[in-house]
């Protein structure tokens, strides 16, 4: 599929704008290699086109967090009652994140988004980066199908963090946790939902045969990061 780059300086005038569901963009730049020192273009997949806005969520699994909770030494076990408004990965994403990955330029494009189906004792929220909801996900599944649930990490994603995150990586049998590119076979790696999960203390995610699993513990250090933002094109 052509990649199509999303240029802020010539936004009304550019083919891009016309992206189409499923197409690819780039916008923004984060590190990508295993030692974290370049600042490569993010690839985005279009989710939706409204005419007024492009729903985008990131092509790759861009880095590895846990949904609440920072210390090296959390486990699994350490996961507690919280919600996405409070939790650590949205502040994650709206500040460091945020900053990182855009420039000025690209940080007034970025639209406000109101969020819902966080979770059932989780409140509406308004972020400019966020994650997909179950709901979200479950919609756009009838629209582009489950394959875009599919997602390998960044060789950076992939790198064991400080903090102590280091990325799952598929590696057993099932041919569908598995993505082939260029002739090659990479392994899926599973990602967080923003909705609370099964529990105040987890929350959904992405898991194997693309499914979405409700009992991610909220300190689990091996699930990946693809945010999602929506583009204004007025």
């Amino acid at each position: 599929m052509e990649e199509i780059s999303l240029e802020s300086d010539h936004i009304a005038s550019t083919p891009h704008w016309n992206a189409k569901p499923g197409e690819i963009i780039t916008f923004g730049t984060y590190p990508q290699t295993a030692d974290g020192t370049d600042r490569s273009p993010i690839k985005w997949r279009v989710l939706k086109h409204s005419g007024k806005e492009l729903f985008i969520v990131s092509e790759y699994i861009l880095d590895c967090k846990r949904y609440h909770g920072k210390s090296v030494n959390m486990t699994w076990r350490d996961c507690v009652d919280i919600t996405w408004r409070d939790c650590d990965l949205r502040k994650w994403l709206n500040d460091e994140f945020y900053h990182t990955a855009f420039n000025t330029a690209e940080k007034e494009l970025i639209k406000t988004t109101y969020c819902t189906d966080n979770g059932e004792s989780s409140q509406d929220t308004e972020d400019k980066i966020f994650l997909l909801s179950v709901s979200e996900i479950k919609n756009l599944s009838d629209i582009l199908g489950n394959d875009f649930r599919r997602a390998v990490g960044t060789d950076f994603a992939k790198t064991k963090k400080p903090d102590g995150c280091n990325l799952y990586v598929y590696d057993k049998t099932n041919k569908n946790d598995y993505i082939i590119r260029n002739g090659e076979e990479f392994g899926c790696s599973w990602w967080w939902l923003r909705t609370q999960g099964n529990k105040p203390s987890r929350a959904f995610f992405i898991g194997t045969n693309f499914s979405i699993r409700s009992y991610g513990n909220n300190s689990i250090a091996g699930y990946g990061v693809r945010p999602a933002l929506n583009i204004n094109l007025q």
